[in-house]
């Protein structure tokens, strides 16, 4: 089962992120086979707002395992954890995307919704997409909204891969491929 969970900071937690990074970072090696995507998101400023990472794990209480037990979480970084089952429409990990780590902006475009589902289908214009997928309930059957990694020349343009009208609210975030530097 694929899982979505964006991790926000708590406003005034960079420091403390800074010094959890390796800790972030190692926990996240333990995970690193069932690994779809991962990265920061930050503001117009470049200081960090949170993290992304999209894990296939076993079931719902281990998706919650896995985001709460995390070193940020337990010491109080994030003010909140978005955390929901996901389908990866497009098949591959972020590291499969065909246009690599660099190169062009890259945004979080996440759309919430209830209701009657929108933008199921992989949209057609898929050359900036790096990971795409709806945000699903626990058991999988309720749509809740899309999450999509894309590659797009600004913010506008990013949030033009969601349907506008389908969701109550569209949040588009700077994004970059995160883990380690190899």
């Amino acid at each position: 089962m694929e899982f979505f969970c964006y991790h926000r900071d708590r406003p005034g937690s960079v420091a403390l992120r800074h010094e959890l990074l390796e800790e972030h970072w190692s926990y996240m090696d333990r995970y690193a086979a069932e690994m779809i995507a991962r990265g920061p998101t930050f503001d117009d400023d470049d200081t960090p707002t949170g993290s992304v990472h999209i894990v296939d794990l076993p079931d719902p209480a281990a998706a919650r395992a896995f985001a709460f037990d995390e070193p940020g979480y337990q010491a109080g970084a994030y003010r909140d954890v978005l955390l929901r089952r996901w389908r990866n429409t497009l098949g591959r990990t972020m590291w499969d995307f065909p246009g690599g780590r660099t190169g062009g902006d890259r945004y979080l475009v996440l759309g919430l919704g209830s209701g009657q589902p929108a933008d199921l289908a992989v949209p057609a214009a898929r050359d900036g997409l790096i990971s795409y997928g709806p945000l699903l309930s626990d058991d999988g059957e309720s749509w809740l909204g899309t999450a999509a990694l894309v590659r797009a020349p600004d913010a506008d343009t990013a949030r033009a891969v969601l349907t506008p009208d389908g969701y109550a609210g569209i949040e588009v975030h700077n994004w970059c491929f995160g883990g380690r530097r190899s």
